[in-house]
């Protein structure tokens, strides 16, 4: 099974828990009669939707590449999170508005015990599903699956504070507390939204993930050889689970074809062991120049025209840019 596959069958399951957790909170407001069961019972269809959602774009993610799609299908992934994160931030106005119009206009609420403990254990049961969902997805690259998951933490969140407002209020009958509780939490609700919303617009924009090159550099400082004399022009992109990278490798300019493809594997196979063979990697190998020389450290070449001067260190910035590197860089 696929990294893709596998994917798709947690996102069914994470589906298939969402409308049974909404059907037990729906059964909680029924028995309670509560306002902020209600509120939180009609946020878990954000949930059901988000879930079906995600299942699809999974599918479409998990297809194969076709002349149509040449890099494949994983960028709706990224439309996925956008759909669900806007979906979460509605959902979060939506609360607020329900916990102010409760706060103004309060309910009876009746057998609040029996309340607390089915929505107690839709809170336990959303964050370990969450939080499959997020180690899952960050193992496998899915955004959709993270997005999920923090979603699924999100509604835990508000779960929790809806739970802590009906206790104080089952010991207190102090009626405007589980409002207040729940316009408190709706707040990391929308904050949650708008970090899914952020990701799925640099995943569409192909922006740089500075966590992924950050780990990248380390891993490249940590496992050069003589050979690799330079490296530039490195770029990433994500389309789903799948990473693509390409960059420029120098290496000795005398090397034959074998010899220079033979450094080109090295790296492929050292990108793959960190990144699993989600990763399509691309390396052009360059020639070293006379400038070469001076951060060169192969000190048994037998061509040398210059003296070496100094070892230029990896970083985010000069392994993205496309200039070669001299002891000026």
């Amino acid at each position: 099974m696929t990294s893709a596959q596998y994917n798709l069958k947690v996102q069914k399951v994470v589906a298939a828990i969402s409308i049974v957790l909404f059907l037990v909170k729906i059964g909680a407001w029924y028995v309670t009669g509560s306002v902020a069961i209600l509120t939180d019972a009609l946020e878990s269809i954000v949930n059901v939707i988000a879930g079906l959602i995600g299942v699809y774009s999974l599918y479409v993610s998990a297809k194969p590449k076709d002349i149509d799609h040449p890099y494949g299908h994983g960028k709706v992934e990224f439309i996925s999170a956008a759909i669900e994160g806007t979906l979460i931030f509605v959902a979060g106005i939506f609360i607020i508005y329900e916990a102010v119009n409760n706060l103004l206009h309060p309910q009876s609420i009746h057998q609040l015990d029996w309340g607390i403990i089915l929505v107690a254990v839709t809170a336990i049961v959303n964050y370990i599903v969450g939080s499959v969902c997020i180690k899952t997805g960050k193992k496998n690259n899915s955004l959709a699956l993270i997005a999920s998951g923090n979603h699924l933490r999100s509604d835990t969140y508000t779960t929790a504070g809806i739970v802590v407002g009906l206790i104080v209020l089952y010991f207190t009958n102090i009626a405007w507390i589980d409002s207040a509780v729940a316009i408190l939490f709706s707040l990391v609700i929308l904050f949650t939204g708008y970090k899914i919303i952020r990701s799925s617009v640099a995943g569409i924009m192909d922006e740089a993930d500075d966590q992924l090159l950050k780990e990248l550099v380390v891993t490249l400082n940590n496992n050069r050889t003589v050979n690799w004399i330079d490296l530039h022009n490195l770029r990433i992109i994500k389309y789903g689970p799948t990473l693509h990278m390409d960059c420029h490798l120098t290496v000795p300019w005398y090397f034959n074809v074998n010899e220079a493809h033979k450094e080109v594997d090295t790296l492929s196979e050292l990108v793959r062991n960190k990144y699993g063979e989600t990763v399509e990697l691309f390396v052009h190998s360059d020639a070293c120049m006379d400038f070469s020389c001076a951060i060169c450290s192969k000190f048994e070449c037998t061509v040398r025209r210059y003296p070496f001067r100094e070892k230029i260190e990896w970083t985010m910035e000069n392994i993205s840019s496309n200039k070669k590197h001299t002891t000026n860089t």
